[in-house]
């Protein structure tokens, strides 16, 4: 779209007005979401590399995948991941939701499927792990999201935030977050919103590196994760 890069100075998708529209974290947070970013690609290139060819491997599709999140201010962005779903996904997400009704009422609260059946076997296996979210390494990069901070959501979401759709507006989106370190998928959408507003209210750098660290042996469990 011609005005994705020309939005107001908050956010057009909600009407709660947000005071201060700089991210947080200023450019501490900033210099260390390219710092260490750039640097976990350095390392990681070859896992890069082996999925890639795995995904083609096993799978025979397009490798990355894009979709529309919104981000800071509201500004939407696509988010990287490599691809775990069959190609025609949201074709196959109407029809389930359409054709069964305890599956539209759980993707309504929560924006998921615990039993997914567009996920690809190797899809499966990249999500268990995290692995199919490094690309969002160069959403880091280009300043579209960062290495901690609220999990990105689709424009949808916002009215599932209501009047604490600000703080999610105030950051930019995490790969990691207070939620993601928390249990992931095992939290309802409800405590996520307010884990949100909490991390946004009370950030601190320390807090940052806190979840990161916390968030190694969640991933490395699989807890909460589908």
């Amino acid at each position: 779209m011609k005005g994705d890069n020309k939005l107001p100075s908050c956010s057009i998708y909600t009407p709660y007005p947000i005071d201060d529209c700089s991210p947080i974290g200023g450019a501490p947070k900033r210099i260390f979401d390219i710092v260490a970013a750039s640097l976990i690609i350095i390392m990681f290139a070859p896992l890069f590399v082996l999925i890639a060819l795995a995904i083609k491997l096993f799978d025979g599709g397009d490798i990355f995948y894009g979709h529309r999140r919104i981000g800071h201010n509201g500004k939407p962005f696509f988010c990287f991941k490599f691809r775990t779903m069959v190609p025609d996904s949201e074709q196959r997400l109407a029809a389930y939701l359409q054709s069964d009704p305890v599956a539209r009422a759980e993707w309504a609260t929560n924006r998921k499927l615990r039993r997914d059946e567009r996920v690809t076997g190797i899809g499966f296996v990249l999500r268990r792990l995290s692995l199919d979210e490094l690309p969002q390494l160069l959403n880091v990069i280009r300043g579209e999201m960062s290495l901690v901070g609220p999990r990105p959501i689709v424009r949808e979401e916002i009215q599932l935030y209501g009047e604490y759709s600000q703080y999610y507006l105030r950051s930019r989106p995490g790969i990691t977050g207070a939620w993601q370190a928390s249990g992931r998928s095992d939290i309802s959408y409800d405590q996520r919103v307010r884990i949100d507003q909490h991390y946004v209210e009370h950030w601190t750098f320390s807090r940052d590196l806190m979840i990161i660290l916390k968030t190694v042996p969640v991933v490395l469990s699989t807890r909460g994760s589908c």
